[in-house]
């Protein structure tokens, strides 16, 4: 079965889907807005930002729409992957490995090529499995990972869309659907070394081949894509940590981390709590019943995280992130803040938020979800909620607003 023409096939999917994931992905990193404030995880990331700008708050389902594609598309193509990487062992295991400076600085760009894609599809899948095996930060990993890879891709493409081009418009698409394969590709005139001289008699055709690969795709997509649908599709996320009901009640929705396994007590969210709002040289300090007492307003939102999971529309209510700046004298146009938690440990306990999500007047510091005080899971007494913002920066458990400092 192997040859230029499989090969082809199953590199126009993977050039289709892969420019998608990488459009997505950088998407994805914009939404964290990484040169704001302590938001970047990839330190000393330079000109690899030159496309960063102010991600917006709408449509407000807009980074639950990008990242469950992401995830849910990198998922789906690992057979299609898998498969391609099969078509061209005998590349991938020529020998003599060198034959010339000129083979060498191909071989290297595949080595980047290959290695650069197993290792963004591996630390891809574990962390939507939030499998943290691997040393260091998973943002730093990928990231760097993503541009290694993507600039070896676009190198190999450059060399081989014009044999993709050629062997897809070679009409063997539509016979091999038929049922009529197409004449196979002899070695003797094969110039790129993937049809075997001695191939032996084949136990699948070459349609049985791209079925497979396309079963194993549509499974995949099956058992994964219902953690970022949600509803009725929901429980057929078998492969998703969060793609099941945790349960009932108007708090009855995913969680990403709980309180205990980030270290809040009792004592952090109790009747000491206190929300200082700092800004302008002010600072205004507020009992949990000081803030139920301020105007509350209420915003439809979903909870969509890195994971690719996210959660259907909850009916969110408190206090506009708006109104709280106007405590401390930014009644017009109010900057960004930097916003804290209680929770002392581990990632993403303090985010800093634009001005345009500041402004924006579904952005709260919600108190309550679906009529009832947030669980101590969800981040009572209080927490972050902004349209179309990764999951990760609606901080919950928060205790301090600084508006127009550390953004």
């Amino acid at each position: 079965m192997r040859g230029p023409w499989l090969t082809s096939v199953l590199g126009a999917v993977l050039l289709v889907g892969i420019t998608l994931m990488f459009v997505t992905g950088l998407l994805s990193y914009a939404a964290y807005n990484p040169d704001l404030g302590a938001n970047d995880k990839t330190p000393d990331r330079g000109w690899l930002g030159f496309y960063l700008f102010s991600w917006p708050t709408h449509p407000y389902w807009l980074y639950r729409l990008t990242q469950g594609v992401h995830v849910t598309l990198g998922i789906v193509l690992i057979p299609v992957l898998l498969a391609k990487l099969w078509s061209v062992v005998p590349k991938l295991f020529s020998w003599p490995p060198v034959k010339s400076v000129s083979h060498a600085l191909e071989r290297i760009s595949v080595l980047l090529l290959v290695g650069g894609v197993l290792f963004e599809f591996a630390t891809g899948v574990l962390n939507v499995q939030l499998d943290y095996i691997f040393p260091g930060s998973f943002y730093t990993l990928h990231f760097y990972g993503a541009w290694v890879f993507i600039g070896a891709f676009v190198v190999h493409i450059a060399f081989r869309i014009p044999l993709m081009v050629r062997m897809l418009r070679s009409g063997g698409l539509r016979e091999e659907l038929r049922g009529r394969p197409r004449n196979g590709e002899s070695a003797l005139s094969d110039s790129t070394g993937l049809v075997s001289p001695r191939p032996a008699a084949p136990t699948i055709s070459r349609r049985g081949a791209l079925g497979m690969v396309g079963a194993g795709s549509l499974v995949l997509l099956g058992v994964t894509a219902g953690q970022s649908i949600g509803g009725w599709a929901r429980p057929t996320a078998l492969l998703a940590p969060r793609g099941q009901d945790p349960g009932p009640g108007p708090n009855g929705f995913q969680i990403n981390k709980t309180a205990a396994s980030v270290g809040i007590r009792p004592v952090d969210t109790g009747p000491a709590w206190r929300l200082v709002v700092r800004g302008g040289g002010r600072e205004r300090v507020l009992t949990r019943d000081e803030v139920l007492a301020l105007p509350q307003h209420g915003a439809a939102l979903p909870i969509a995280c890195v994971e690719g999971w996210s959660t259907e529309d909850q009916e969110w209510s408190g206090v506009r992130l708006a109104d709280l700046a106007a405590l401390v004298g930014f009644t017009h146009s109010p900057p960004g803040v930097f916003v804290q938690s209680a929770q002392l440990s581990g990632s993403f306990r303090s985010t800093t938020l634009r001005d345009n999500q500041v402004r924006d007047p579904l952005s709260l510091l919600a108190l309550r979800v679906n009529g009832a005080d947030l669980s101590p899971d969800h981040g009572y007494p209080a927490r972050i909620i902004v349209p179309a913002n990764p999951g990760v920066h609606n901080t919950k458990w928060v205790t301090r607003l600084t508006f127009g400092e550390n953004v």
